[in-house]
């Protein structure tokens, strides 16, 4: 791991214009589960797969039973950023780091002092009703009960892609942008098995790709350097 943390330190070192693309293995150390894992959502057990919950349809038909799920597993307003957070928020403020592109909806880098951030699946902390267009914020989500209603009468929503859904158009032009002119990418705590948004990485040509999940990924054979291990804990050991 020494020897690895070494090269990781070098590239970084050498490069200019570095994009960090990660899921949901960057939060975990913060306390929020992902998905996929042995222990993750997906390996619970509700009277619906957490996929189908997570539908547009589902969301539409079961509004109600959404917003149970949703408050219970997928507002955790208590969790402050871990190691891997505050380090990409230092390479920012360093002039390293471009772009945090992230498929969580947690709002932990922004927590962390990140700027420049693509949400691709949204986030938590933006709720708007349908109606009116008023904003409202994850804690008056999460502290309500039942389907929220806006003060109008109209549904509010989640700023959160469902599947079934497609990604802003706007924010996935400025990833691709973002990746395409990175000199280096690094791509941590995710599976790459959730599309469209894996599909990102594949337009990237700078000089090095560096993976770093717990669990092997399709790209594990394809990297500059790969490692197993912990996001945190590898950032942790970084200087900018």
């Amino acid at each position: 791991m020494n020897e690895s943390i070494s090269k990781l330190q070098e590239m970084i070192d050498e490069s200019r214009r570095i994009v960090f693309f990660g899921g949901a293995g960057v939060s975990t150390e913060s306390g929020i589960p992902d998905f996929r894992s042995v222990d993750g959502l997906y390996h619970q057990k509700y009277d619906y797969p957490p996929e189908t919950i997570l539908s547009h349809t589902f969301f539409e038909r079961n509004t109600e039973e959404f917003y149970r799920f949703y408050r219970d597993k997928m507002l955790y307003l208590e969790a402050e950023p871990n190691a891997a957070h505050r380090k990409l928020a230092e390479l920012e403020a360093a002039g390293k780091l471009t772009a945090v592109i992230t498929q969580n909806i947690d709002g932990l880098h922004q927590k962390a002092g990140s700027r420049k951030v693509y949400e691709l699946h949204g986030s938590v902390h933006r709720n708007t009703c349908r109606r009116c267009g008023r904003h409202y914020d994850a804690r008056w989500i999460l502290e309500g009960s039942g389907i929220p209603r806006c003060d109008c009468g109209g549904l509010v929503k989640p700023d959160v892609v469902l599947y079934e859904e497609g990604l802003d158009n706007d924010t996935v032009q400025a990833s691709l942008s973002a990746i395409q002119n990175a000199d280096m990418l690094i791509i941590a705590g995710t599976s790459l098995t959730v599309y469209p948004a894996a599909s990102l990485v594949q337009y990237f040509r700078g000089n090095y790709l560096v993976l770093i999940n717990r669990d092997r990924t399709p790209m594990d054979d394809k990297t500059s350097l790969t490692l197993h291990d912990k996001v945190g804990e590898v950032l942790s050991r970084i200087h900018c």
